[in-house]
């Protein structure tokens, strides 16, 4: 007899039935967490690469592991604060911060914004896409209601979006 999970991955994105994105996140959290594992071996605390390497491997390799779905999911408070926790672990790795740093120094120190930070700006960016894409291209776009201003020379006219 076949018994369906209770969860359902479609290009990375894990769907529930309640449509709660904390499953998404939590998977998304190890595998940053596996990720970030492998890259600490390359700079352990006061030897290995500089600064601005393991900014730049935090940035490149950890964030989008981390971050991947953000622009369709809000994850809850009790989730982002998980994210962020292991956040704060990438940018005092980066920077060789002390535990005792406060996050708001480490954060500038690492110049690694926090996680709901990130979060908002890649909702933005989903939303930007949306708006500024031909209907043609993103069929979400034709979804706008008519009376929506195109601001975009790379966008349809308004009378071809109906």
């Amino acid at each position: 007899m076949f018994h369906p999970g209770n969860s359902v991955r479609w290009l990375g994105y894990w769907f529930t039935p309640d449509h709660d994105p904390a499953a998404h996140f939590s998977r998304r959290l190890a595998l940053a967490q596996g990720a970030f594992a492998l890259i600490r071996r390359l700079s352990p605390p006061g030897a290995g690469l500089p600064p601005y390497l393991c900014h730049r491997l935090a940035t490149s390799l950890i964030a989008p592991i981390l971050l991947y779905g953000a622009d369709l999911f809000s994850p809850s408070v009790g989730t982002t604060t998980r994210l962020d926790t292991f956040w704060r672990k990438v940018q005092r790795w980066t920077t060789n911060c002390f535990s005792a740093t406060p996050t708001g120094i480490l954060s500038v120190e690492s110049c690694l914004p926090p996680v709901s930070l990130l979060i908002a700006h890649r909702q933005r960016l989903a939303a930007l896409r949306v708006v500024c894409s031909p209907p043609s291209v993103n069929p979400a776009t034709a979804r706008l209601h008519p009376s929506f201003p195109s601001l975009s020379v790379h966008r349809a006219p308004d009378s071809s979006r109906a």
